[in-house]
């Protein structure tokens, strides 16, 4: 088997270093005729520009773009308010790391509690509710006017453009419901405020 093996590898070294044979054409040739991929792609770009389709797929997206921020996604899993509830949430954490100073100096160790409420009170009631139900709107601008604006409207629907407008007000809105679903809130209208180192939280049903 060694034999073999050697006698295959000299043929094999031995024709590396000889002349090529040419070996015939076995079939005919033709020249690559497939266009470059990019001249594809500009040459459609270029017919959709001349027939205007492209400038109305740019005309659809902006206005795409624009009702998505003007109207943003309703907020999941949250409805009117169908029966009254007042629970309460703690807003304490437990520190998952050290923390330093900017000197490097432990400020806090890992598994140590915090409660924000401690440092930073809240200087606003959080007022949440629906835009696109004109019941909540006119509750809301009542509970508005009743504290002094000091409350901040948070719609989980409809549009905070056309409500800033209409109130000359800032309003925000609580994206995909990140607010919401912390606190625990699953009815509208809803207002949130601080009693103590804890929220009070109230769902608020209409007369």
């Amino acid at each position: 088997m060694c034999f073999r093996l050697l006698v295959v590898a000299a043929a094999l070294a031995a024709s590396a270093h000889g002349r090529a044979v040419d070996l015939g054409t076995i079939g005919p040739l033709y020249p690559i005729a497939e266009p470059h991929l990019l001249d594809d792609i500009r040459q459609r770009l270029q017919e959709k520009e001349r027939s205007g389709e492209l400038k109305r797929r740019e005309q659809r997206a902006r206005e795409r773009g624009v009702d998505a921020v003007a109207h943003p996604q309703p907020v999941a899993g949250v409805r009117a308010a169908e029966t009254a509830r007042t629970f309460y949430f703690d807003p304490s954490f437990t520190l998952d790391r050290n923390v330093f100073d900017d000197k490097g100096q432990l400020l806090f160790a890992a598994g140590t509690r915090k409660n924000p409420l401690e440092v930073v009170a809240l200087s606003k009631h959080l007022l949440f509710f629906d835009a696109r139900d004109q019941r909540q709107v006119a509750r809301a601008r009542e509970l508005i006017t009743f504290y002094r604006g000091r409350a901040k409207p948070i719609l989980v629907g409809g549009s905070y453009l056309d409500l800033m407008k209409a109130w000359r007000l800032r309003v925000y809105y609580d994206q995909q419901g990140l607010l919401t679903r912390r606190l625990g809130i699953t009815q509208v209208p809803a207002i949130v405020s601080q009693e103590g180192l804890r929220l009070r939280i109230d769902e608020l049903v209409l007369p």
